[in-house]
């Protein structure tokens, strides 16, 4: 392939935390100070979770997100720019056979892209949003629904979350904002698990605008292999659908170091996606510790956790992260 110009690299905030605290004016300032070393670092931009709540006063909290920007703005960060990380939970489940509960759950993922809005302007919320994220289903006995009896048990949630995606996709652009649902694999999530099963379930909704996010992690866990990949994401490219693209591990842990496939995953990925690329860091911080099982050490963080001297920090995992992937384009870019 031929050599490609600079692309974007952002870093998720999965490295630092999993809630914003958007209410909390010191956590703020202590978010700043990370945001401006990881710029200084090469980053040029960031992907912030956006932390799930059970309160229906979504203006609010759209109004707390607000608040943040305008301290980033403040602080001199106007440039930098934001994607949003986004889950759906087991109260706003746009898969719900029930129309209220579906109702709900799209009034939520709309608090979500004027979220969105607010912090990046045209920019992406990714995410596993059409199932709620590490919720799986059982019989009224209790009993796990596993294979084809799962299979069986998804097509009906399916149908019913269409209307909801497409309708987000409708708002969604007239806010600016792309929508990548992101397949996660069977350990952390019943559905969807392959980049095959979004590209399903999106030919059942119009809008372009609700796509796809492709994550290198997941691809390695949970897909049907290189070939099935490469022709999926043509699919993805041809319907202007792939909205973002996720660098991080297996063990969803260091990048430098780690199994990622990169000539099978980027070979192909490269020459027809110019987005962001996002270096996803899970650290060791709740509530990722229990959800992912991790039994790593945690990657220690400057200006919160007091110094570890011979362990790496969060900054040297994010330094690593970027020399890596801007070496692995580099090189990948020179191979025909």
């Amino acid at each position: 392939m031929n050599k490609t110009a600079k692309r974007d690299i952002n870093l998720s905030f999965f490295m630092f935390t999993a809630n914003l605290q958007p209410d909390n004016e010191a956590y703020t300032r202590l978010i700043i100070r990370h945001i401006e070393a990881m710029t200084e670092l090469g980053y040029d931009g960031f992907d912030l979770p956006i932390h799930p709540v059970q309160t229906t006063d979504h203006a609010a909290e759209v109004e707390s997100y607000t608040r943040m920007r305008r301290a980033f703005d403040r602080a001199g960060l106007e440039g930098v720019r934001f994607t949003t990380n986004v889950g759906t939970t087991r109260t706003f489940d746009p898969t719900s056979p029930y129309r209220q509960q579906r109702e709900e759950a799209l009034a939520y993922l709309k608090s979500r892209v004027d979220i969105t809005a607010v912090l990046g302007g045209n920019s992406i919320m990714a995410g596993p949003f059409v199932f709620p994220y590490g919720v799986f289903p059982t019989t009224d006995d209790g009993d796990p629904i596993w294979s084809d009896a799962l299979q069986e048990w998804l097509k009906p949630r399916y149908e019913a979350a269409r209307p909801v995606l497409q309708e987000l996709g409708e708002y969604a652009e007239r806010k600016g904002v792309k929508l990548g649902i992101e397949p996660v694999d069977h350990w952390e999530t019943p559905a969807p698990n392959m980049v095959s099963d979004v590209l399903d379930f999106l030919q059942g909704v119009q809008t372009a605008q609700t796509g796809l996010t492709i994550d290198s992690a997941h691809v390695v866990l949970g897909s049907n292999g290189p070939l099935v990949f490469e022709d999926n994401l043509r699919t993805a490219v041809a319907q202007n659908r792939l909205h973002y693209v996720h660098i991080s591990a297996p063990d969803r842990g260091a990048v430098h170091d780690s199994w990622i496939p990169w000539g099978t995953f980027l070979c192909p990925i490269l020459p027809v996606y110019h987005g962001p690329l996002l270096v996803e860091v899970f650290n060791a911080v709740p509530p990722f510790t229990n959800l992912l099982r991790l039994t790593r050490r945690k990657f220690w963080i400057p200006g919160e956790d007091a110094p570890e001297p011979g362990l790496p920090s969060a900054y040297d995992i994010a330094r690593e992260g970027l020399a890596t992937l801007k070496r692995e384009i580099e090189r990948l870019s020179h191979t025909h």
